[in-house]
């Protein structure tokens, strides 16, 4: 009788040993508002089904919609559906800065959740207050989430330079390692990043002690998740296209199984009804529904769409030579249709403005070769010149440039050019050139908007102005 006793008590033992963490997870929403009715619709089915679902952000929650980036405390739309979808940490992605110090401050405050970074010091007169990890109790399971997030060649995260005065950076791998002492007090130990998915396949055959990393910035799209050095990662594309379920199964204080399935939050049917009315109230604003001119072919690169920005820059400032650092273009399609001014405002969310310089050819090589370095590496667009370049074996630095005017003549690189581009490739292109630039006083997403509206109707698919040349 006493051992048949013992049969369901060691049963009960075994399953209150073994347990289940869910989550919920997303990476660059870039402020993706029409998608939250759909995402909170998601969250409380799966919070039906457990009621400890965590919800995490992997970073660059906003950047990418007027309505919310040019909202009245910009990015408030964001925080606010976020509040309510329940989410309860995100790490900080390189956009979490375009709003400077003072708007990172003020969006931490009104947030219902903990931001985590490790990587970052603020200086305690900016009121930026991130946490570098933080212990969830997850019906039971102790998971301990440490964020991290990317620096670009310059040391600091892809945002303007002016929005990082006062923060200090440390290298990511070498200050998540100082956390390895959390392993022995949880359960479970996740990486929220917003490193990149190479850099996160990299980070985890440094990151034994770690079971997961919820990974972003790279728009990375996995089928679930993948399993590298006996890490699970995950990643999808931005907007809010997909969102991943995450299931750890955790038994006597380890983790024994790991999956992870994506969800398409497109093809959900439902909505979050209260959601939905707030997402409408948000998006009312008729301003941004003004159509400037009509797209006549369908664009379908991101050069298609540089080459529309440069030549509005190049008519606005009436230069020799525009320059649009190719990161800076923000959409990756144009359809044949009219394009509104909110379109433009997607196309170029980051509120910049024209500064004119004039430099000679060879300072403005040393312009775009220092622009491929500081804007992960890729060459940038340019109008009232062509350019062929040439790489050099690890493609991170540019060899050679050789540069064309209209006529298809080679530049002269002694004689000076007035030359036209954006506050942020200026800032991020140190140079020795003699003249450093000054501003215009014209926002470039209003140079887009006014050849728009000059032109009526635009053409630019196939369009071309660089050049890779192979060697």
């Amino acid at each position: 009788m006493f051992a048949l006793l013992m049969v369901p008590f060691a049963l009960m033992s075994w399953a209150q040993n073994k347990k289940e963490v869910h989550i919920l997870s997303a990476n660059d929403m870039h402020a993706a508002i029409e998608c939250f009715p759909r995402l909170c619709f998601v969250a409380d089915s799966l919070r039906a089904l457990y009621p400890d679902l965590l919800i995490l952000s992997a970073g660059d929650n906003r950047s990418g919609d007027p309505i919310n980036d040019m909202y009245e405390i910009p990015a408030y739309p964001m925080v606010s559906l976020m509040n309510i979808v329940g989410f309860q940490a995100s790490t900080l992605g390189n956009h979490e800065f375009d709003s400077g110090q003072e708007g990172l401050a003020k969006l931490i405050g009104m947030s219902n959740f903990p931001y985590l970074c490790a990587n970052i010091q603020p200086a305690a007169k900016t009121g930026i207050h991130v946490r570098p990890w933080q212990m969830f109790d997850v019906g039971g399971v102790r998971l301990a989430i440490i964020g991290v997030t990317a620096l670009g060649p310059m040391g600091k995260p892809e945002s303007h330079p002016d929005n990082m005065t006062d923060l200090e950076f440390t290298d990511p791998l070498q200050t998540v390692q100082q956390y390895k002492y959390l392993r022995n007090q949880s359960d479970v130990v996740l990486l929220l990043s917003h490193m990149g998915y190479e850099d996160d396949v990299k980070l985890s055959a440094e990151l034994p002690w770690v079971d997961l990393i919820v990974g972003g910035h790279s728009h990375t799209q996995l089928k679930g998740g993948e399993i590298h050095n006996g890490l699970l990662i995950t990643q999808n594309v931005n907007r809010l296209a997909r969102v991943t379920h995450i299931t750890l199964t955790v038994e006597n204080g380890k983790v024994t199984g790991k999956r992870a399935e994506n969800i398409a939050i497109k093809g959900v049917k439902r909505e979050n009804k209260v959601v939905a009315k707030l997402a409408d109230y948000f998006t009312n604003n008729p301003a941004f529904d003004e159509i400037l001119a009509v797209n006549d072919k369908p664009l379908s690169t991101y050069e298609e769409l540089g080459c529309l920005m440069t030549d509005a820059y190049l008519k606005a400032a009436n230069a020799d030579i525009s320059l649009q650092n190719y990161g800076g273009v923000r959409y990756d399609t144009l359809s044949v249709r009219g394009i509104s001014v909110k379109d433009v405002l997607q196309l170029d969310p980051f509120q910049n403005s024209l500064v004119e310089m004039t430099v000679t050819g060879n300072e403005f090589i040393d312009i775009l070769k220092m622009c491929f370095v500081n804007d992960q590496a890729r060459f940038p667009l340019i109008s009232g010149a062509t350019a062929e370049y040439v790489l050099d074996a690890d493609k991170k630095h540019v060899k050679k440039v050789v540069l064309y005017g209209p006529d298809g003549k080679k530049l002269n690189l002694k004689k000076t050019y007035r030359v036209v581009t954006n506050n942020y490739v200026q800032a991020i292109t140190p140079t020795n050139r003699k003249d450093e630039g000054h501003s215009l006083g014209i926002g470039t997403a209003q140079a887009i908007m006014d050849l728009l509206k000059a032109q009526g109707h635009i053409d630019y698919q196939g369009k071309t102005c660089v050049k890779e040349i192979k060697k």
